[in-house]
């Protein structure tokens, strides 16, 4: 699982006040006659336990679920465990099983590259004493090369390999993540700008036609982005990898923002995106908030017909294929039977476009006071709006709870009477919003 930093989304507002006057929302392009983003998932990475019995098995599952493209983990510890230019018998066979299989699906792959063989780490000795002995977390892979060249050496390979196979190459996983799993040490940014200019040089020399992706970062406000623009990385990457599990929406618009900000107009691909159904048995899972696995079934439809309106993304890809003990992102269960969520994403994957859920509101008196709930397309923002006499008296910017409804009790000082309210959720506009008076 990729771990990811994320707060658990609440049904409280973010912003409340006493107003004079409304402020305006953010618009999103509405896709028309288009094909939409590349739409797919992720399955399960290359590594020594590969067959190729799995990797047949989960190849047809995401033939079955209408998948176009899948998002596989390249580790290059698993391919030069023990040096530069030894690729090992395994990874090479593993990699040709995996794109026999995706070619005669038709399904396109990202190669996702990291984890650095102990060879070539910089981790410092406590951690390569065990290097090889264990996971990712904390371990000398997690750590850069001590030469970026090495990198670059192996991703020129990878792409001359297999650069007719391949139609992105993803440098690194989360490397902001401040967990320190993927990309460990200080700085960060500085070592990751090394490593994805001379990923995209090697590439970029054998198999032009390659999509290199940078990133795939965790951090929605775009201040690890911008460090690497300070660092000069544009131009050495074709698209910004990124990964969003809580408020989707308003994290991809952000982030899009930052880089408009920056001049850069490379798409997004969002190649990790989902939802737990641990729900009841758990609250929290992974640093996120447990659902149903109704919810998460109608989570998944909500996010790709929204996500598909905007232009600038270009391929959506959901985390994960099966659940196991202690995860279950998974559209099959823990034993590989189905879940709602399956058949949700396999109707998203055929076609992504369709009616948003709508934005619902009712309104009722407590005591002193009016309470508006209802519920909303999962993944934003969103803005009620109370009018008294066709004055705005009342603002507040909220999130959805886990089940996506909300909750607000208006302050009493506003009155009960005489009252319209509206809400809206930021991607969908103003335009779509939900009007009651009471």
């Amino acid at each position: 699982m990729v771990a990811r930093l994320l707060r658990l989304t609440a049904a409280i507002a973010l912003c409340c006040c006493l107003v004079a006057a409304s402020a305006s929302s953010v618009s999103v392009a509405q896709a028309s006659g288009q094909a939409g983003p590349l739409r797919g998932l992720n399955i399960a990475g290359l590594s020594g336990s590969s067959s190729t019995a799995a990797i047949n098995r989960e190849i047809s599952t995401a033939r079955s679920l209408n998948a176009q493209i899948v998002r596989v983990e390249f580790p290059w510890s698993f391919f030069q465990s023990t040096g530069p230019g030894t690729e090992s018998t395994a990874a090479v066979n593993a990699a040709n099983a995996l794109f026999a299989a995706a070619a005669s699906a038709h399904i396109k792959v990202i190669a996702l590259v990291d984890d650095t063989p102990c060879w070539a780490s910089s981790a410092p000795a406590s951690a390569l004493a065990s290097c090889g002995h264990g996971g990712i977390g904390g371990t000398a892979e997690a750590w850069p090369p001590t030469q970026p060249l090495y990198l670059g050496s192996f991703m020129g390979w990878l792409a001359k390999q297999y650069g007719s196979q391949i139609t992105a190459i993803e440098v690194w996983n989360e490397p902001d993540q401040a967990n320190q799993d993927y990309l460990a040490g200080p700085q960060k940014p500085k070592h990751y700008a090394e490593m994805l200019r001379v990923s995209y040089t090697a590439i970029k020399s054998v198999a032009p036609n390659v999509t290199v992706l940078a990133g795939s970062l965790v951090g929605s406000n775009g201040g690890f982005m911008r460090a690497l623009y300070a660092q000069g990385v544009k131009g050495y990457y074709d698209a910004v990898a990124v990964h969003f599990y809580n408020l989707v929406l308003g994290s991809v618009r952000r982030f899009h923002e930052v880089q408009l900000e920056n001049g850069d107009h490379t798409p997004l691909w969002l190649d990790e995106f989902g939802w737990s159904s641990c729900w009841p048995g758990r609250k929290v899972e992974q640093e996120q908030g447990c659902v149903t696995r109704a919810v998460q079934a109608q989570n998944i439809t909500s996010s790709f017909r929204e996500l598909a309106r905007a232009p600038y993304v270009a391929a959506l890809l959901t985390y994960g294929f099966q659940d196991h003990p202690g995860e279950e992102f998974g559209v099959l269960g823990a034993q590989g039977k189905r879940k709602p969520s399956f058949y949700a994403l396999a109707g998203a994957l055929r076609s992504p476009f369709g009616p948003p859920s709508p934005v619902t509101l009712s309104l009722r008196h407590s005591g002193g006071s009016v309470i508006a709930s209802g519920s909303a397309p999962v993944g934003d923002y969103l803005k009620l709006e109370a009018f008294v006499r066709g004055v705005l008296r009342y603002r507040a910017i909220f999130t959805l709870n886990r089940f996506n409804g909300y909750s607000i009790t208006l302050p009493s000082v506003i009155g009960t009477r005489n009252m319209r309210v509206r809400v809206y959720q930021y991607w969908l506009g103003a335009g779509s919003d939900a009007q009651r008076n009471i």
